[in-house]
């Protein structure tokens, strides 16, 4: 996931342009394809051997369309533009025209990404509901048509929040938790890795480009809405059966504001809890696990919790 290309004073958000080249040619150099939005079911169900990578980017910015756009463009890599309908035509956004003409582009999807672009997981379900609903509209009258993709703003979402995204008609919704896609993920609540000034250095994009799914039937709790009364959470892990030398995890978390090593313990021989010790403090809490395979290769699950106010 990325959001600015050469805009050098958000560095949390931006990829140097030079990089973002270095990385292309690394995708190219480990012979990883690109998923074409419109085969993406098909991608998730079939040739589930192949190393496969989904680009997208979120908001529209104009950093995009002058900077990295031509490039995609020219080696028709395929991708999924995510758009806040509400900034279209702002400072620093694309215009309608802009993002037309990147929708009739062969291999480009125009994902939804709300309409405001607030918190809205904070939000009561009308509200989400009505923002939502606001941006399919406008999608309807610019594009003729409402995507299937949807991306929560700032990668935040809650159960209440996934069901109103299904009930809209999206077949797809993903967050910013880091991790892989595969076919025992919620199709509502799919992982991506943020790239950016910090997490987009080119050592550790190599290692990214070595990461395998972990498979799991469910995490507990389902809901990433954090309320202070259940922080911190009781988290729980229920892996696939299948997967060599599970004993061998290890867990981070940042918990008290601090990342650390996760005190973990296996409940029975696939359940795997996190204690987690101290409350998640500040907007999110985070944990990430990781597991050594093979040749260089890692199985990684990131979960996020959007921690509530109250």
């Amino acid at each position: 996931m990325y959001h600015r290309f050469n805009e050098s004073k958000y560095p949390s958000t931006n990829i140097k342009l030079e990089i973002f080249k270095e990385q292309l040619k690394i995708i190219e150099n480990e012979g990883i394809k690109f998923i074409n939005p419109y085969n993406f079911e098909e991608s998730l169900s079939k040739e589930k051997n192949e190393r496969k990578l989904l680009l997208t980017i979120d908001d529209g910015l104009l950093s995009f369309y002058e900077n990295a756009w031509p490039i995609l463009k020219k080696k028709k890599i395929p991708f999924i533009l995510f758009v806040n309908t509400r900034e279209v035509g702002s400072f620093n956004y694309m215009n309608w025209d802009q993002i037309v003409e990147l929708h009739n582009a062969e291999n480009v999807e125009i994902g939804n990404h709300s309409h405001s672009h607030e918190y809205l997981v904070d939000e009561s379900p009308e509200t989400i509901k009505n923002d939502i609903l606001k941006s399919i509209k406008i999608f309807n009258d610019k594009l003729g048509m409402q995507s299937k993709f949807f991306s929560y703003p700032f990668g935040e979402y809650s159960e209440e929040f996934k069901k109103i995204i299904k009930e809209l008609g999206f077949s797809y919704a993903f967050g910013q938790h880091s991790g892989v896609i595969d076919e025992t993920k919620d199709l509502w609540e799919l992982p991506r890795f943020p790239i950016n000034e910090k997490y987009g250095e080119l050592s550790r994009f190599k290692t990214l480009m070595k990461t395998l799914p972990f498979k799991y039937q469910k995490i507990v709790p389902e809901d990433k809405y954090l309320l202070q009364s259940k922080n911190p959470p009781d988290v729980k892990i229920f892996f696939n059966n299948n997967l060599d030398n599970l004993e061998n995890i290890n867990c981070f978390s940042n918990e008290g504001n601090k990342w650390r090593n996760s005190n973990i313990s296996f409940a029975d021989e696939n359940v795997l809890e996190i204690k987690i010790t101290e409350k998640f403090i500040g907007e999110r809490g985070r944990i990430n696990c990781s597991l050594k395979v093979f040749d260089g290769f890692w199985r990684w699950l990131g979960i996020q919790f959007v921690v509530a106010e109250k």
